[in-house]
């Protein structure tokens, strides 16, 4: 599981030129793909010209979705599947994340995950189980996959935005105030954005939301 060849994907180098000072990992959701998240890099590239952004697709096909792929199947919705998709799939983005960050040579302090539905669920499950802690997490209309486990396993507390549509017909709108109650519990940096009306989406709310926080947790990145 550990094959970091298994993850690739798109990316986009500093739009500075120069040689990577941090790094933004962006994390798709279910049945969609890298170069759908890559879309968020033109609203964010200005505040952070020397970051490089990095996308890779999840590794598995994803049925009934052409082109798309999936961080673990979604035929069963229940609570204890989501928390062995998310295992499941936790290695390979911890491999993808060291693998280029060294290849980068950088910290992971500046190390930043954004997630998109199922790919929050990832970023969220990844990030506090690290041993040195990222730069930050971003996390749109997504949700803690394994919750039950995460006050015995957490290594680090990396600052956390969420972000969530109140109209969110495919993951609850009250995920977020679960996810903002445990990762407060436990003493994280944790803020949070309700969008009203929206769905399972980003906003330009969200968007400039997340620009900030990142380019503030990966400051001196340019």
């Amino acid at each position: 599981m550990t094959d970091v060849t298994r993850l690739k994907g798109p990316m986009a180098a500093p739009a500075s030129g120069r040689k990577p000072q941090s790094m933004v990992i962006l994390l798709h959701g279910y049945g969609s793909n890298g170069d759908d998240l890559m879309g968020l890099v033109p609203y964010w590239r200005a505040s952070l010209p020397d970051t490089v952004f990095m996308a890779p697709n999840a590794p598995e096909i994803c049925p009934g979705a052409p082109g798309g792929y999936q961080w673990w199947s979604l035929s069963d919705l229940g609570r204890e599947s989501r928390a062995a998709g998310v295992r499941q799939a936790a290695p390979l983005v911890n491999a993808f994340i060291d693998m280029h960050r060294a290849a980068y040579d950088l910290p992971n302090s500046k190390v930043a995950l954004v997630g998109f539905s199922q790919g929050t669920m990832m970023a969220l499950h990844v990030g506090p189980r690290r041993p040195e802690a990222l730069g930050g997490i971003v996390g749109y209309s997504g949700m803690l996959a394994d919750p039950d486990a995460l006050q015995t396993e957490v290594k680090t507390k990396p600052p956390v935005l969420l972000v969530h549509g109140e109209a969110d017909p495919m993951v609850p709108f009250t995920a977020m105030g679960q996810a903002q109650a445990e990762f407060k519990g436990m003493g994280f940096e944790i803020s949070t954005h309700a969008s009203p009306r929206l769905g399972h989406s980003i906003d330009e709310a969200g968007l400039r939301l997340g620009g900030d926080f990142l380019a503030r947790v990966l400051r001196g990145a340019g």
